[in-house]
């Protein structure tokens, strides 16, 4: 589920996209993720950020960096961590063959929202898609962060599918 709705709350302040960079995340930013990710009212109930960090959540960073299909992508503002998203590449029958790009748990600063950094970060995850080969970019968001869904829409995804989940105990 993703909260890009930095991107819809009002008028754009100063644009710092001349100041944005991206690099891969490394296990100091683990912390700060997290923080990013309970950040919000539907992570709220399900992240438990501060320290100590659960062993869990380290845990699931070393797969990540390990799995070349992984990217967890942080987003700088002159250098200080800003934002994040995570993108999973994803081989596929359909489409004749051709592999995916799944985009996750897009979190943008309060400090930097409303600044264009929210779009730098999703038109950055397609870059690498295409670069990689990729035919077709999803991501979910969840009903309940319907300016996420206009931001998305104003990308150019269209909610052509109903996602579904099943959690599991």
């Amino acid at each position: 589920m993703n909260d890009a709705s930095d991107e819809a709350d009002g008028p754009r302040q100063r644009n710092d996209r001349d100041e944005v960079g991206f690099r891969r995340a490394v296990a100091a930013d683990v912390a700060r993720i997290v923080e990013l990710l309970a950040a919000d009212p539907l992570g709220a109930t399900r992240e438990e950020p501060g320290e100590p960090l659960a062993q869990a959540y380290r845990d699931a960073f070393a797969a990540i960096d390990a799995d070349p299909n992984q990217e967890l992508i942080v987003a700088t503002v002159a250098e200080q961590f800003a934002g994040v998203a995570q993108l999973t590449f994803i081989p596929s029958l359909t489409y004749r063959g051709s592999w995916r790009a799944q985009i996750e748990g897009v979190r943008v600063d309060e400090t930097y929202r409303s600044r264009g950094l929210g779009q730098a970060l999703i038109e950055h995850a397609v870059a690498q898609a295409r670069e990689r080969g990729c035919r077709l970019v999803q991501l979910t968001t969840d009903k309940q962060r319907p300016r996420a869904l206009e931001f998305y829409e104003r990308l150019g995804f269209v909610p052509s599918h109903v996602g579904m989940k099943l959690h599991l105990p």
